[in-house]
């Protein structure tokens, strides 16, 4: 017997389940209280993805995340809440102030610690904040302790930057005689004797310092960049390894470290360290920015290539025109001038600006240069072909202007390799690097009617007045 069987309409009714924000948020909260940071972490990140305008969700992850040690990610949040969600959250300015202090950026942990009681005097963490400033105070009792090595180590560093290296050595020589392990100062001797040209005093101050502080990072960055300039590849890349290890914890060290890779050409370790400095809210001067710029751009980043340049260029505008992406276009145009010094200021613009796997592309452009450049080119590209001394000496010499006067016109630089072509035909030695330089820089401001001395120029040079005026009459002589 045949049945029919009645299909029957079903009468549930499907309802969708859609966790709200609030959802997610007790959820991590409960996480949370259970210590179970990372659930907490990823269930109140979805709870604030749901609802972005809520300021308890986005303050509750940011406690987390500082408890987990991610101070950087937790203070985004709390900045955010401060200025865009909830500008009464004070509480945000105490977890601000904790965080700071962890990433030991005492000054402006103690900003947000007095900003929480100016507007919370009878808050919820006003005993801690309290707690957290004896602290922070006795760190800066400790630094006022230092303030006379302070003045000290200021007024050296001030001659070193102005070329006045001999009054600088005398200076740091005494502040090592008083206070015999205080690093900077020798670290920054070395550096006087270096731009004196006295390298092997220069690295035989830092092995010192090494040997008596094993691993000072500001020692170990200053023998990185003597060997650059002194083009030892094989230290370069043994040294640039060993620093790319290297995990600062304070935040100058960080700096340092990001500084000295730009430098040095390697911008990939470089952008590491600048970036965070940049994103955990580093007050950086404009060399900060300078480098930031260049590092940012030649790993990608073009945006915050540019938005560092511009705060760069707030800060001195002296630059202006050299940003890292108007180099590439340079380098062409002084590489296929039709002035042979302007080809070979550009030469030396590469070795400067280009790491040494960039160079590699511009192989090329090598066997398309003037007759009268190869040996300098030579040099530039590492090439296994002999170059003549006269050839590095000029470069040496190019080094010293270049060192002590980074803002100077173009013009000043191409001044020497018009005396350099000049020169070269008679003259195959150009060893007293300062004396040379010292002369072009002198002849090239009077040329633009500046008010110069021979005196003037010895003393940033480190040479006699005689020495001086003796090599003006051969640079006169060869841009006549």
């Amino acid at each position: 017997m045949n049945k029919r069987f009645k299909t029957k309409r079903s009468t549930t009714k499907v309802i969708p389940f859609i966790q709200s924000g609030d959802y997610y948020f007790t959820k991590g909260l409960r996480a949370y209280r259970r210590r179970e940071l990372y659930k907490a972490k990823k269930y109140l990140e979805r709870a604030v993805h749901l609802e972005g305008n809520e300021a308890m969700f986005a303050c509750q992850l940011a406690v987390v995340l500082s408890e987990l040690g991610e101070y950087q990610a937790s203070n985004e949040w709390l900045l955010k809440i401060v200025t865009e969600l909830d500008s009464d959250m004070n509480e945000c300015f105490y977890f601000l102030a904790n965080n700071y202090a962890h990433l030991g950026l005492f000054r402006e942990a103690m900003n947000y610690a007095e900003k929480y009681l100016e507007r919370e005097p009878d808050g919820s963490f006003v005993e801690e904040v309290e707690d957290l400033i004896d602290l922070l105070s006795i760190e800066q009792e400790a630094l006022d302790d230092q303030e006379d090595l302070i003045m000290k180590q200021e007024k050296a560093r001030t001659l070193l930057e102005k070329g006045e290296f001999l009054a600088a050595i005398d200076a740091l020589k005494a502040i090592i005689g008083e206070y015999p392990e205080f690093w900077s100062a020798y670290n920054n001797l070395a550096l006087a004797y270096f731009y004196m040209g006295d390298t092997e005093q220069a690295q035989q101050i830092l092995q010192e310092v090494l040997e008596k502080n094993p691993g000072n990072l500001h020692a170990l960055c200053n023998r990185l960049v003597f060997s650059h300039y002194l083009r030892a590849e094989e230290d370069v890349a043994d040294l640039a390894e060993q620093l790319a290890c290297v995990h600062p914890f304070l935040t100058e060290h960080r700096y340092k470290l990001g500084a000295t890779f730009a430098l040095i050409g390697r911008f990939d370790l470089a952008f590491k360290w600048l970036r965070h400095l940049y994103k955990i809210g580093f007050d950086g001067d404009y060399s900060f920015y300078y480098w930031l710029s260049y590092s940012a751009y030649y790993t990608g980043h073009e945006q915050l290539a540019k938005t560092a340049w511009g705060k760069a260029m707030e800060q001195s505008s002296e630059k202006f025109g050299q940003e890292p992406w108007a180099v590439s276009s340079k380098l062409m145009r002084w590489l296929t001038s039709t002035d042979i010094a302007e080809v070979l200021y550009g030469l030396y613009m590469m070795s400067k600006s280009l790491t040494a796997d960039e160079l590699i592309g511009y192989q090329r452009v090598k066997s398309e240069l003037p007759t009268q450049v190869q040996a300098f080119a030579d040099y530039i590209f590492y090439s296994d072909k002999e170059v003549p001394s006269f050839v590095s000496d000029g470069y040496a010499v190019m080094d010293e202007l270049w060192q002590r006067n980074l803002l100077a016109d173009e013009q000043l630089h191409i001044t020497w390799f018009r005396v350099f072509l000049h020169a070269s035909t008679t003259e195959l030695h150009f060893v007293n690097h300062c004396a040379w330089a010292a002369a072009t820089e002198y002849v090239w401001r009077q040329m633009q009617g500046q008010s110069v001395t021979q005196k003037m120029m010895a003393q940033k040079y480190d040479i006699s007045s005689a020495t001086v005026q003796k090599y003006v009459k051969k640079v006169r002589q060869w841009l006549s």
